[in-house]
């Protein structure tokens, strides 16, 4: 069952990272919804499946608010679920100070409370609907539940792998930089290497097309999406031979032993993309931004993200 969002539905998500993903969580919020946010809850009008990103732990719709529980529970009291069993969470809010925030046998109570005015069956283990409550800023929240699935995790245990490769998780939250709608979007990862940025973007349903000059990796490419039951189109070729118009670009930057690139050669390749894209999201473990204003970029935003001994740097340019 899926409740039907009204027009200027306000929805609330909970985030949770690493520090090291501080920087690059805050870029995707910022792609995902236009906005920020200093703690760990963001609200907006824009509805996200919460799966989407690495970093989003769970959405709540927004259908019910009140200044206290009493008057939540009023209005939770004309609820209809029409036939259908539910499940109530009560979805911590980790920004508020301890002293807010309520003791576990408190939430347990809660949620049983507003289980007791709905108007509909309980069912703890296999419910229709999941419902949430949550306390923000002083306010008490109803609505939709959604819990987030970990995709990128389960993409972790793929055939082919390189330890310089983005991780899933980095991977996941790139894509979404780089194309926060995708509807009618066209994409291409032209070094799309193992193919770590494909298999997030195919289950996501992005439409993306792959390309690498290396002929010993494809194959390796094309096992890690089939092994979880995606395809794309994934080509040979050097990025100064695509011809082809997309919207998006994603640009892993070669830097590994076997692929050393001189500035000249990171020119050649960003001049490439600025022909063939409108949109360019690079990631690079060097300084370029000199070399991407000479290929005629304008540098949006940027995020930073720290792996091992070396940081990577997520840019955005139009």
């Amino acid at each position: 069952m899926d409740i039907t969002p009204q027009k200027g539905t306000t929805y609330i998500y909970t985030y949770a990272h690493y520090e090291d993903e501080r920087s690059l969580c805050a870029l995707e919020m910022r792609s995902l919804f236009s906005q920020d946010s200093d703690s760990n809850v963001l609200e907006s009008s824009v509805k996200i499946d919460p799966s989407r990103s690495p970093f989003i732990k769970e959405r709540i719709t927004a259908m019910y608010e009140a200044e206290n529980l009493e008057d939540l529970l009023k209005q939770v009291g004309s609820f209809q679920l029409r036939g259908a069993t539910f499940k109530v969470t009560y979805v911590k809010n980790n920004g508020q100070v301890k002293s807010e925030q309520e003791s576990f046998e408190k939430r347990r109570a809660i949620e049983r409370e507003i289980g007791l005015h709905i108007n509909g069956t309980a069912d703890l283990r296999n419910p229709d609907q999941l419902l949430g409550i949550m306390n923000i800023n002083g306010r008490w929240i109803f609505g939709e539940y959604v819990k987030s699935e970990s995709v990128w995790f389960r993409h972790q245990q793929k055939p082919n792998d390189y330890s310089t490769a983005l991780s899933t998780r980095v991977a996941r939250a790139v894509v979404n930089i780089a194309i926060p709608n995708p509807i009618g979007v066209t994409a291409i990862d032209p070094c799309c290497g193992i193919g770590t940025v494909l298999v997030e973007a195919r289950s996501m349903g992005i439409d993306i097309v792959g390309s690498d000059r290396n002929p010993l990796i494809l194959p390796g490419a094309r096992e890690n999406l089939a092994h979880f039951g995606l395809s794309a189109e994934i080509n040979r070729a050097d990025i100064r031979d695509i011809n082809d118009h997309y919207d998006v670009a994603i640009i892993d930057l070669p830097y590994n032993l076997c692929s050393v690139i001189n500035p000249e050669e990171q020119l050649e390749m960003l001049q490439s993309a600025r022909r063939f894209s409108n949109k360019v999201v690079v990631v690079t473990v060097e300084p370029i931004d000199e070399i991407l204003l000479t290929a005629g970029f304008t540098i949006k935003d940027r995020a930073f993200v720290k792996k091992q001994s070396f940081i990577r740097e997520v840019i955005v340019c139009n």
